[in-house]
């Protein structure tokens, strides 16, 4: 889980737990007033233990039975016992977000039938309840409307959920379908290089034959190079219309740079002044890397100042930077787990790379990838 996520996880922990803790309290107080404050202490101990378990919910199914049947036994002692009608506000709220967090998370089998348990519990808060007890009626109804308001928020976020995995499904196969139309071009290009000495070596045979094996040297060197990228991305498929040339070297890279900063804020690119010319698919990567990071930092971080684009060579591989200096904001946080992250993300790791992205220390933004260069001479 990413920072993001866990900060979000916490701050909505965080929340639950102060709505119970007031329900609790309110509750308390209520009951002490009309009844006294021992008739609240066992409705009281079950109201605790199920928010307990609908704030941790590790084990979503375990923890909405085990609150479920709790309120069922609550249920039982207040009709026994003449207690107050349960479950009241605060087990209320819990089973609620039990509920509703089945019914978005759970097969579906299973969250109807956790759904169909919440609604045993509020027809047995009715048939429980006493018609002289003081304000059982507005229990039930509040048992009730908690109900479906679990229901319908946790279908709400599951069809949600639903779409958003398969618009995700769907950019990696792009990627896919992207990467592999570059494997065509890798390919055609390697393939094209041995025919030529191919060619080349019938015509040195006739004068010179000496000299054919190294003509065959270099045949199987282009042919090694041409399985290897095979390798790395056969099996991917692609059909996008906004494709990155198949040669995206310092000039093409240049133009689009040039490009954004008719839009965006300017771009200040950091190439390395010689290099020596690398693997087909690992150019259009960094090429695409630099497109969608600069697309998102138009869309995303509009304030920003400047945009640095470093683009570093070493012996093992290539590494891209793209880093904004905007104020931190809500529309940046909310772009986080972006659809165009993925796809990069998705293309990177199919080379054997790695992407980080997150804020930087200061201020801004950051996409950083590592793409390796493999062995040439591996087969």
């Amino acid at each position: 889980m990413s920072i993001w996520g866990r900060t979000l996880r916490v701050a909505t922990t965080t929340g639950f737990a102060a709505v119970f803790l007031a329900a609790l309290g309110i509750e308390a107080v209520a009951i002490a007033q009309t009844w006294g404050v021992r008739y609240w202490l066992a409705g009281g101990s079950a109201a605790v233990v199920v928010c307990v378990l609908a704030l941790v919910r590790r084990q979503r199914a375990w923890a909405t039975v085990a609150g479920l049947g709790i309120a069922g036994l609550a249920i039982a002692a207040a009709r026994v016992f003449h207690l107050p009608t349960e479950p009241g506000p605060a087990m209320a709220l819990a089973l609620a977000v039990l509920v509703g967090s089945a019914v978005r998370a759970l097969p579906a089998g299973s969250a109807g039938v956790l759904a169909a348990g919440g609604l045993a519990v509020v027809c047995g808060a009715y048939f429980a309840a006493r018609p002289q007890s003081s304000g059982a009626s507005g229990v039930v109804a509040m048992n009730a409307a908690a109900w479906l308001g679990a229901v319908a928020v946790g279908l709400a976020l599951r069809q949600l959920d639903g779409q958003a995995v398969i618009t995700a499904e769907k950019v990696r196969r792009n990627e896919r379908l992207e990467l592999a139309r570059e494997l065509h071009d890798v390919v055609a290009h390697h393939v094209t290089g041995m025919l030529i000495q191919a060619q080349a070596a019938q015509l040195v045979a006739r004068k010179n034959p000496g000299q054919v094996a190294e003509s065959l040297t270099g045949i199987e060197a282009a042919g090694t190079e041409a399985l290897r990228a095979m390798r790395r991305v056969v099996g991917l498929l692609r059909d996008t219309d906004d494709a990155p040339p198949a040669s995206a070297g310092p000039e093409q890279m240049s133009l689009l740079v040039e490009r954004f900063n008719r839009q965006g804020p300017p771009v200040r690119l950091r190439m390395p002044e010689q290099s020596d010319p690398w693997p087909p698919e690992v150019t259009s990567t960094v090429y695409r890397i630099v497109r969608e990071a600069l697309t998102n930092v138009a869309c995303h971080a509009p304030h920003a100042r400047g945009v640095t684009v470093t683009v570093d060579q070493n012996p093992s591989g290539v590494t891209v930077e793209v880093a904004d200096d905007a104020p931190p904001g809500p529309a940046r946080a909310a772009h986080r787990s972006g659809y165009g992250l993925i796809g990069m993300r998705e293309r990177v790791e199919t080379l054997g790379g790695t992407l980080h992205t997150g804020p930087r220390a200061d201020a801004g933004w950051s996409v950083l990838a590592t793409l390796p260069f493999h062995d040439r001479r591996s087969r």
